[in-house]
């Protein structure tokens, strides 16, 4: 069984920080989202992985490279434009082969692994199995329809109606069924190929179209709020380990990381945190679900609820929080300008100011 991962996609919910990175490669507890998805992908026995790339594909190389270091066999794959999830299925064709394979989509993050679904999935053989979880607002998902009976018999794209709540996770599991499917479809009025398009081909064909309803933790860390909570998520679950070095003047509570090479000086820590290699961190709060990442600088500032990546700093500006940050930015006081209050009166008027 292989794999195929969409690392292509401009990020444009999570501008500025995608202008320039990778949505995939933003951090979420100082690792990128992308490895999550890549270790889940290992943990489940899958060593053969195609990455769909497309402008950032540099980037994703650079970091990803060889896939080794997660145990993998990495292909590297490039879409030209994102045109849809069934397309990246269509130029994927010569490498996935004949061969039952899963899609991940690399921006999306899901607690506990695919492992147990791989396994059913290999058991049971259907032609195609998809993860559904319930969200409050289903308009911006796939949604599926299911028969009394649990049956998959309809998939919508981003319907202003949806006929449920279940919305479709980012993986998605196939046998070979699905290359003619992807043939078969024409694209949207989005201009894409629709994967639920080609599900709802197969459907259609009547083949064996299965779901599975997680209850688990998934995100789509599209957006900067998701993101924000998926590092919350992971944070908690995070034990303390202090490799660096935390001074006698400076506090560290409950479930905090300072990797080796950080330095904690005059500062109150309190967990869930992680610290990166090589921060320096002086007088100043660093608050619970904030991750900073190496390199940084954290000085007579407050932080929390946020995510800050490598070589920046906050100096002097009190306190920051529910914030992303992205890489080499400085953030400082701004300069003090005099209060003043403009005023253009008619006569007679009576005015009270507090000074």
């Amino acid at each position: 069984m292989k794999a195929l991962v969409l690392s292509g996609g401009t990020g444009s919910r999570l501008r500025p920080i995608t202008h320039t990175s990778a949505k995939q490669l933003v951090p979420v507890a100082n690792k990128a989202v992308l490895f999550y998805g890549l270790e889940s992908l290992a943990d489940a026995g899958i060593t053969e992985v195609g990455i769909i790339v497309g402008d950032t594909a540099a980037e994703i190389e650079e970091a990803v490279g060889d896939g080794s270091k997660f145990g993998l066999q990495i292909t590297y794959i490039p879409q030209d434009r994102p045109l849809g999830l069934a397309h990246a299925v269509l130029i994927a064709r010569e490498y996935l082969g004949d061969d039952d394979f899963v899609m991940y989509l690399g921006d999306n993050f899901i607690v506990g692994g695919i492992t147990g679904l791989v396994e059913g999935f290999q058991a049971n053989k259907p032609d195609a199995q998809i993860l559904l979880t319930h969200v409050p607002d289903p308009r911006s998902f796939g949604v599926a329809e299911l028969s009394e009976s649990g049956q998959v018999i309809g998939l919508e794209e981003k319907p202003e109606h949806p006929k449920s709540d279940l919305a479709l996770v980012g993986v998605y599991l196939f046998t070979p069924a699905i290359h003619d499917a992807v043939r078969a479809i024409k694209p949207s009025w989005r201009g894409e190929l629709e994967i639920t398009h080609a599900i709802q081909q197969l459907i259609d064909d009547g083949a064996d179209v299965r779901s599975s309803v997680i209850h688990g933790y998934w995100k789509d860390t599209g957006n900067v709020v998701d993101m924000l909570e998926v590092n919350r998520t992971v944070l908690e679950s995070m034990d303390r380990r202090i490799d660096g070095e935390v001074d006698d003047a400076s506090e560290t509570i409950g479930r905090v990381v300072i990797e080796e090479g950080a330095r904690i000086e005059r500062s109150r820590i309190v967990g869930p945190v992680i610290i990166g290699s090589g921060t320096v961190v002086s007088d100043s709060y660093v608050g619970p679900f904030t991750s900073v990442a190496e390199n940084c600088k954290i000085t007579d500032s407050e932080l929390e609820f946020s995510i800050v990546l490598q070589d920046s700093s906050i100096a002097g500006v009190g306190r920051i929080e529910s914030s992303l940050i992205g890489k080499h930015v400085e953030v400082t006081p701004a300069p003090g300008v005099p209060s003043a209050h403009r005023l253009v009166l008619g006569d007679h008027s009576k005015v009270q100011i507090r000074s």
